[in-house]
């Protein structure tokens, strides 16, 4: 190439570049061959270029220069190599003589090694031998444990020990499968380790299959024995407070020779001890009382980790109990939910309790996450179930039954950490319809009970039935038990319908309470004056209006009423004492009393009744004469009449009557015999009377006036002198026709002090008719005729003045 390069640049005479070109390829050739170099290149430039003969004249131009320095080599060497030459003869004489020594050598030493080579042999035979026995040893011991694992692998298989059928798998696979020299044991193990590897997911799988579906029932079995020790230690803490609030009442009522010890009684976590934990195949079990093995669960979790399938177990555990959960959520449309509930919120407290168990001891076969996704899945359709179902019931005491099981459900689930506010949220949602339905059951039971009443006081044979419709409701006068027989001043409508108001807030509370409000006393007062004042005042007016028709009967709701006020004030602590408060805020919560339209009614018809009873006595004020010549010295019969009446009903009442009530009715009855009288000398059946006749009324008062007094007994001094007010109207008339100077009436003072009752138009009109002028009027007063005229006079005065301001 580098010669063509120069051909390119120079471009001299053709002669002169065959010259020198031939020159230039004979100096490469020379110099190829003497370094030893391939001549392949110039061979094939030689004949590609057509011209082999000058590489044929270069080669013989190269030989015969090599032949020349090869004559002038040896010429120079010639006398070294003559000296060579005979050194080289005298060796070979040497060699010949060294020959015949060796020959001599090898005889002797071929007739003597003879035998031993042949002792060698069977030596080197015999170690083959050995070394080929040793080998086979070697094999066959390799080949017998191979055989006694296998033997160990079928007899962990047998027993069911996959585990440790799979390590001996294992141990086959690593350690003696390419090292078997044996070609058929080897397809042996090439054919048989993977079938059994298959065969013991299998059966692991079939296991666990056969678990899914006994832990259905199993769950179920322990959901319900977990809601059950969650309710019975929830007993137990009501029993405690029970004892508590009986502890505390004595000692309010400074009982101070009983002694109350509070025990609290052992709490023992019955799901722990009826889930015990075995341990089986080297996995650690919660089989116990209700057979919750998880040993399935772990044992094929275990295999599948030792068989490198963890992740496909655990994704296919996953989704089976997702599954389960879904199915779980399925509400029967046959069976009503009030029969279906319990099993429904059992079976899942019973799913989460398991699942509790495996994420705490499963070695990772689930994760914390994926139960609250399923915890978020069941609270949702457990709210959305309740929602549902409550929405359409319309019994108060079927809401309390599934609201008391769910609250269950909470507090056992909430023990294994699962959040419940939602479930207790729904629950709360449902407060108002609840205590409105609750309202409407106590309404009707409330009707039920007045409609029974016969107004007659109830009787109590044995000292249980005093305990039962008067202690219980703390309604007694006294805290001495009486003798029995025992006629309660009550009739049995009191205690029928204290029953029903402590059910209520019974039930109330107990709807209220465990839902996740501490203080919901206020809810529970809310609802239970509701009670009091819309559904039982209303239920008694109802009664009053269409029921009581005489007078023991009006006296008998009189009564009753206030009882009641009594049983309110009990009603109030009881509230409290259940929703835990103390009993001095439920006094500071205390407000008048609920049932007063009752109340008043009550009393306003018994007023009415005895009115209409003495109006038909006060007819025989008819026969009283007005112009009498003598005054009355032991009253009108009329008066007389009224006393004895009023005795004989002071006499009964005071059996059942509060001393408070029976005063107002005495009082509102004196004050209309007052008016009945001042009524009757206004009114247009009679004319005129005289001054004997208002005597002898002055003596009927004073009759009325000295019943009052008699009550003293009965009554404070204080009552006795506002039943003596009652008649100041009729009094105060007679002082001042009876007066000697009536004219005082219209001193603002005097009259302010003394006739502050009076009406001045009754005064003219009654002074008018005692200011008859017939003789007979005047005529019988002999040597008083000066004084009478000056009273006269007065009296006229009066009249004159009042018919000017009038």
């Amino acid at each position: 190439m580098h010669s063509t390069k120069l051909r390119r640049k120079v471009a001299p005479a053709n002669g002169v570049l065959d010259n020198s070109a031939d020159k230039q390829d004979q100096l490469l050739l020379s110099a190829a061959i003497c370094n030893g170099e391939d001549l392949g290149s110039f061979i094939r430039k030689a004949f590609a270029s057509g011209k082999p003969e000058t590489l044929l004249h270069n080669l013989r131009q190269f030989a015969r220069s090599k032949e020349s320095e090869i004559e002038e080599v040896c010429k120079a060497h010639y006398q070294d190599f003559i000296l060579a030459v005979d050194d080289l003869r005298s060796l070979l004489s040497d060699v010949d003589s060294l020959k015949s020594s060796l020959s001599d050598s090898n005889s002797k030493l071929q007739s003597v090694a003879g035998p031993l080579l042949t002792v060698l042999d069977s030596y080197i035979e015999a170690q083959t031998v050995s070394r080929n026995v040793n080998l086979a040893l070697t094999l066959i011991v390799s080949c017998i444990k191979l055989m006694e694992l296998c033997t160990r692998a079928n007899h962990h298989l047998s027993s069911g020990n996959f585990y440790m059928a799979l390590k001996c798998v294992d141990m086959m696979e690593t350690e003696f499968l390419d090292k078997t020299p044996s070609s058929t044991l080897k397809r042996m193990l090439e054919k048989k380790i993977p079938e059994i590897r298959s065969h013991i997911e299998r059966k692991v799988s079939k296991e666990f299959g056969d678990w899914l579906v006994e832990i259905r029932v199993v769950s179920r079995n322990l959901g319900q024995l977990a809601i059950g020790q969650a309710s019975a230690a929830r007993q137990r803490e009501e029993d405690l407070r029970i004892k508590q609030r009986q502890a505390e009442e004595q000692s309010r009522l400074s009982l101070r020779d009983c002694v109350y010890a509070l025990q609290e009684e052992d709490d023992d976590d019955g799901i722990n001890g009826g889930i015990g934990e075995d341990v089986k195949d080297g996995y650690s079990s919660g089989s116990g009382l209700l057979g919750f093995d998880l040993t399935p669960v772990y044992r094929a979790y275990h295999i599948h980790q030792t068989l490198g399938l963890e992740d496909r177990f655990k994704q296919y555990y996953f989704e089976n109990r997702k599954l389960q959960l879904t199915s779980d959520f399925q509400v029967s449309s046959m069976t009503p939910f009030l029969e279906s509930h319990q099993t429904f919120f059992a079976q899942i407290a019973g799913f989460f309790i398991v699942e509790d168990r495996i994420l705490r001891t499963g070695g990772g076969l689930i994760s914390r996450m994926d139960v609250e996704n399923l915890w978020e899945t069941a609270v949702s359709k457990m709210c959305s179930v309740i929602e549902d179902h409550f929405s359409r019931m319309q019994t108060a005491n079927h809401l309390l039954l599934i609201k008391d099981y769910v609250s269950l459900l909470g507090v056992t689930l909430r023990r294994y950490g699962y959040p419940v506010d939602p479930l207790l949220d729904v629950l709360s949602k449902h407060r108002d319809k609840y205590h409105e339905l609750l309202l409407s059951d106590c309404r009707k039971q409330i009707a039920e009970a007045l409609a029974a009443d016969k107004f007659e006081q109830m009787l109590m044979k044995k000292e249980y039935e005093y305990s039962m419709n008067v202690l219980s409701f703390q309604i007694q006068t006294s805290d001495i038990v009486p003798a029995f027989p025992y006629v309660a001043p009550f009739s049995s409508t009191v205690p029928d319908c204290c029953r029903i108001v402590r059910s209520f807030i019974e039930d109330s509370v107990s709807f209220m309470s465990y839902g996740g409000q501490l203080d919901f006393f206020d809810v529970v007062k809310k609802y239970l004056d509701r009670l009091l004042s819309e559904v039982l005042d209303e239920a008694l007016l109802k009664l009053i209006n269409t029921s009581v028709h005489g007078v023991s009967q009006a006296m008998q709701v009189s009564a009753n009423m206030a009882v009641m006020e009594r049983a309110c004030d009990f009603f109030v602590r009881h509230a409290a004492q259940l929703s835990g408060i103390p009993l001095r805020m439920a006094e500071r919560a205390r407000r008048q009393f609920p049932l007063n339209k009752a109340r008043d009614a009550a009393e306003e018809m018994l007023c009415g009744l005895l009115k209409q009873k003495v109006d038909g006595f006060m007819t025989l004020i008819e026969n009283v004469n007005w112009m009498a010549d003598e005054p009355v010295q032991s009253g009108n019969e009329y008066v007389n009449e009224v006393i004895i009446y009023l005795e004989t009903l002071v006499s009964t009442a005071q059996q059942i009557l509060p001393v408070n009530v029976l005063k107002r009715v005495l009082q509102e009855v004196l004050s209309h015999i007052s008016e009945t009288i001042v009524g009757a000398l206004f009114g247009d059946s009679v004319k005129r009377f005289n001054i004997n006749a208002i005597m002898g009324i002055d003596v009927d008062i004073r009759l009325l006036e000295s019943f009052a007094d008699n009550l003293a007994s009965l009554f404070s001094e204080g009552d006795v002198n506002q039943l003596k007010t009652a008649l100041a109207e009729s009094r105060q008339l007679t002082n001042l026709l009876l007066s000697n100077h009536p004219e005082n009436f219209l001193n603002p003072v005097i009259r302010e002090r003394s006739y502050n009752t009076l009406d001045y138009r009754k005064v003219m009109t009654i002074s008018e008719k005692l200011r008859d002028p017939s003789d007979r009027l005047f005529g019988t007063f002999g040597s008083r005729g000066s004084r009478q005229n000056a009273k006269k006079k007065s009296l006229d005065a009066l009249i004159k003045r009042l018919k000017d301001v009038n």
